[in-house]
Protein backbone atom coordinates (compact mmCIF):
# COMPACT_ATOMS: atom_id res chain seq x y z
CA UNK A 1 0.00 0.00 0.00
CA UNK A 2 1.12 3.69 -0.70
CA UNK A 3 0.84 6.40 0.97
CA UNK A 4 -1.61 7.42 -1.87
CA UNK A 5 -3.13 4.46 -1.20
CA UNK A 6 -3.36 4.93 2.07
CA UNK A 7 -5.32 8.47 1.70
CA UNK A 8 -8.12 7.55 -0.78
CA UNK A 9 -8.68 4.07 0.06
CA UNK A 10 -10.75 2.19 1.92
CA UNK A 11 -8.64 3.23 5.57
CA UNK A 12 -8.26 6.72 4.57
CA UNK A 13 -12.14 7.64 3.60
CA UNK A 14 -13.16 5.20 6.70
CA UNK A 15 -11.45 7.43 9.39
CA UNK A 16 -12.50 10.88 7.49
CA UNK A 17 -16.35 9.54 7.28
CA UNK A 18 -15.96 8.38 11.44
CA UNK A 19 -13.99 11.91 12.16
CA UNK A 20 -16.72 13.80 9.89
CA UNK A 21 -19.72 12.28 11.98
CA UNK A 22 -17.55 12.70 15.28
CA UNK A 23 -16.27 16.33 14.59
CA UNK A 24 -18.89 17.93 12.17
CA UNK A 25 -15.87 18.46 9.82
CA UNK A 26 -16.39 17.97 6.36
CA UNK A 27 -14.65 14.46 5.19
CA UNK A 28 -13.11 16.53 2.12
CA UNK A 29 -11.57 18.63 4.87
CA UNK A 30 -10.11 15.90 6.84
CA UNK A 31 -8.94 14.00 4.00
CA UNK A 32 -7.05 17.00 2.82
CA UNK A 33 -5.90 17.78 6.26
CA UNK A 34 -4.17 13.82 5.79
CA UNK A 35 -2.62 14.49 2.72
CA UNK A 36 -0.48 17.43 4.27
CA UNK A 37 -0.67 15.47 7.80
CA UNK A 38 1.02 11.96 6.80
CA UNK A 39 4.07 13.35 4.88
CA UNK A 40 5.05 15.67 7.36
CA UNK A 41 4.82 12.98 10.42
CA UNK A 42 7.47 10.26 8.24
CA UNK A 43 9.25 13.64 7.22
CA UNK A 44 10.00 14.35 10.94
CA UNK A 45 10.26 10.93 11.73
CA UNK A 46 12.67 10.31 9.19
CA UNK A 47 14.86 13.32 10.48
CA UNK A 48 14.46 12.11 14.07
CA UNK A 49 15.73 8.25 12.72
CA UNK A 50 18.81 9.50 12.00
CA UNK A 51 19.73 9.76 15.98
CA UNK A 52 20.07 6.38 16.57
CA UNK A 53 18.94 6.24 20.29
CA UNK A 54 15.24 8.37 18.61
CA UNK A 55 15.51 4.98 15.78
CA UNK A 56 15.49 2.50 18.29
CA UNK A 57 12.34 3.92 20.93
CA UNK A 58 10.62 4.49 17.21
CA UNK A 59 11.09 0.69 16.17
CA UNK A 60 9.68 -0.21 19.77
CA UNK A 61 7.30 1.79 19.60
CA UNK A 62 6.07 0.53 16.21
CA UNK A 63 6.96 -3.13 17.40
CA UNK A 64 4.44 -2.69 20.25
CA UNK A 65 1.67 -0.43 19.40
CA UNK A 66 1.75 -0.16 15.14
CA UNK A 67 0.89 -3.14 13.97
CA UNK A 68 -1.06 -1.76 11.09
CA UNK A 69 -3.85 -3.41 12.40
CA UNK A 70 -5.69 -0.47 12.53
CA UNK A 71 -6.27 -0.31 9.05
CA UNK A 72 -8.59 -3.12 8.90
CA UNK A 73 -10.54 -1.16 11.42
CA UNK A 74 -9.84 2.74 11.14
CA UNK A 75 -12.80 3.18 12.96
CA UNK A 76 -11.06 2.40 16.22
CA UNK A 77 -8.89 6.01 15.37
CA UNK A 78 -11.99 7.52 17.60
CA UNK A 79 -11.16 5.35 20.46
CA UNK A 80 -7.25 6.17 20.26
CA UNK A 81 -7.57 10.50 19.97
CA UNK A 82 -5.68 10.69 23.50
CA UNK A 83 -2.62 8.37 22.12
CA UNK A 84 -2.62 10.19 19.24
CA UNK A 85 -2.14 13.26 20.71
CA UNK A 86 0.65 11.55 22.59
CA UNK A 87 1.99 10.63 19.84
CA UNK A 88 2.23 14.19 18.29
CA UNK A 89 3.91 15.63 20.97
CA UNK A 90 5.97 13.26 21.00
CA UNK A 91 6.91 13.80 16.89
CA UNK A 92 6.65 17.40 17.21
CA UNK A 93 7.09 18.56 20.88
CA UNK A 94 7.80 22.02 21.03
CA UNK A 95 6.61 22.82 17.80
CA UNK A 96 3.72 21.23 18.28
CA UNK A 97 1.10 24.14 18.66
CA UNK A 98 2.88 26.07 15.75
CA UNK A 99 2.22 22.75 13.41
CA UNK A 100 -1.44 22.62 14.24
CA UNK A 101 -1.93 26.14 13.21
CA UNK A 102 -0.30 25.68 10.06
CA UNK A 103 -2.84 22.60 9.25
CA UNK A 104 -5.33 24.53 10.45
CA UNK A 105 -4.81 28.00 8.20
CA UNK A 106 -4.18 25.42 5.16
CA UNK A 107 -7.15 23.39 5.52
CA UNK A 108 -9.64 26.07 7.19
CA UNK A 109 -10.20 23.44 10.28
CA UNK A 110 -11.05 25.36 12.92
CA UNK A 111 -8.05 25.69 15.84
CA UNK A 112 -10.44 24.43 18.14
CA UNK A 113 -11.00 21.08 16.27
CA UNK A 114 -7.36 20.68 14.11
CA UNK A 115 -5.55 19.46 17.34
CA UNK A 116 -8.07 16.64 18.23
CA UNK A 117 -8.59 15.38 14.25
CA UNK A 118 -4.81 15.43 13.69
CA UNK A 119 -4.73 13.23 16.76
CA UNK A 120 -7.12 11.41 15.45
CA UNK A 121 -5.39 10.42 12.58
CA UNK A 122 -1.96 10.11 13.98
CA UNK A 123 -2.53 6.18 15.28
CA UNK A 124 -3.56 5.86 11.44
CA UNK A 125 -0.41 6.90 9.67
CA UNK A 126 1.21 5.69 12.25
CA UNK A 127 -0.03 1.91 11.48
CA UNK A 128 0.98 2.48 7.71
CA UNK A 129 4.09 2.89 9.11
CA UNK A 130 3.89 0.16 10.53
CA UNK A 131 2.72 -2.06 8.11
CA UNK A 132 5.22 -0.94 5.76
CA UNK A 133 8.07 -1.85 8.68
CA UNK A 134 6.76 -5.06 8.55
CA UNK A 135 6.36 -6.20 4.83
CA UNK A 136 9.81 -4.48 4.33
CA UNK A 137 11.42 -6.70 6.89
CA UNK A 138 12.65 -3.50 8.96
CA UNK A 139 13.63 -5.42 12.58
CA UNK A 140 16.09 -2.27 14.18
CA UNK A 141 16.20 1.38 14.11
CA UNK A 142 18.96 1.21 11.98
CA UNK A 143 16.38 0.58 8.97
CA UNK A 144 13.83 3.35 9.60
CA UNK A 145 15.28 5.95 7.98
CA UNK A 146 15.39 4.20 4.64
CA UNK A 147 12.17 2.40 4.79
CA UNK A 148 10.79 6.03 5.47
CA UNK A 149 12.90 7.35 2.84
CA UNK A 150 11.62 4.84 0.44
CA UNK A 151 8.04 5.29 1.61
CA UNK A 152 8.25 9.31 0.31
CA UNK A 153 9.81 8.37 -2.61
CA UNK A 154 7.69 5.34 -3.87
CA UNK A 155 4.92 8.29 -2.94
CA UNK A 156 6.32 10.94 -5.41
CA UNK A 157 6.66 8.97 -8.28
CA UNK A 158 3.29 7.40 -7.69
CA UNK A 159 1.56 10.96 -7.82
CA UNK A 160 3.25 12.07 -11.05
CA UNK A 161 2.14 9.12 -13.27
CA UNK A 162 -1.26 10.68 -11.72
CA UNK A 163 -3.53 13.30 -12.72
CA UNK A 164 -6.37 13.63 -9.83
CA UNK A 165 -6.60 16.57 -7.53
CA UNK A 166 -5.46 14.83 -4.35
CA UNK A 167 -2.27 13.19 -5.99
CA UNK A 168 -1.37 16.77 -7.26
CA UNK A 169 -1.72 17.86 -3.38
CA UNK A 170 0.33 15.05 -1.94
CA UNK A 171 3.01 16.15 -4.93
CA UNK A 172 3.22 19.51 -4.04
CA UNK A 173 3.69 18.41 -0.13
CA UNK A 174 5.84 15.37 -1.17
CA UNK A 175 8.01 18.05 -3.71
CA UNK A 176 8.26 20.68 -0.28
CA UNK A 177 9.43 17.86 2.25
CA UNK A 178 11.75 16.87 -0.13
CA UNK A 179 13.49 20.17 -0.45
CA UNK A 180 13.72 20.31 3.09
CA UNK A 181 17.58 20.72 3.91
CA UNK A 182 17.71 22.50 7.28
CA UNK A 183 16.32 19.41 8.80
CA UNK A 184 14.32 20.83 11.77
CA UNK A 185 10.81 20.77 12.60
CA UNK A 186 10.39 24.57 11.14
CA UNK A 187 12.45 23.84 8.32
CA UNK A 188 10.45 20.67 7.02
CA UNK A 189 7.32 22.27 8.12
CA UNK A 190 7.91 25.47 5.96
CA UNK A 191 9.07 23.53 2.89
CA UNK A 192 5.76 21.38 2.92
CA UNK A 193 3.47 24.17 3.72
CA UNK A 194 5.30 27.19 2.33
CA UNK A 195 5.64 25.91 -1.34
CA UNK A 196 8.14 23.16 -2.70
CA UNK A 197 7.79 23.66 -6.17
CA UNK A 198 6.47 26.49 -9.19
CA UNK A 199 2.86 24.87 -9.38
CA UNK A 200 2.40 25.88 -5.53
CA UNK A 201 3.70 29.35 -5.65
CA UNK A 202 1.66 29.67 -8.40
CA UNK A 203 -1.11 29.34 -6.77
CA UNK A 204 -0.46 30.64 -3.35
CA UNK A 205 1.68 27.73 -1.62
CA UNK A 206 -0.40 24.75 -0.17
CA UNK A 207 -3.26 26.92 0.78
CA UNK A 208 -4.34 27.70 -3.09
CA UNK A 209 -4.03 24.17 -3.98
CA UNK A 210 -6.42 23.27 -0.95
CA UNK A 211 -8.41 25.88 -1.33
CA UNK A 212 -8.73 25.32 -5.18
CA UNK A 213 -10.00 21.83 -4.76
CA UNK A 214 -11.91 22.14 -1.39
CA UNK A 215 -13.53 25.43 -1.83
CA UNK A 216 -11.96 27.12 1.45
Amino acid sequence: MSLLDLITGSAGNQVAEQAENKFGISKNQIIALLVVAAPLVISYLKKKSENAEEADKLNAALDRDHDGSILNNPSQALDREQEGDSILSHIFGGEKANVENQLAQNTGISMDKIGPVLATLAPVIMGYIGQQKQASNVTSGGGLGDLLGGILGSSSQQVQASNDPLSNILGSVLGGASQSSGGGLGDILGSVLGGGNQQQSQQGGLGGLLGSIFGK
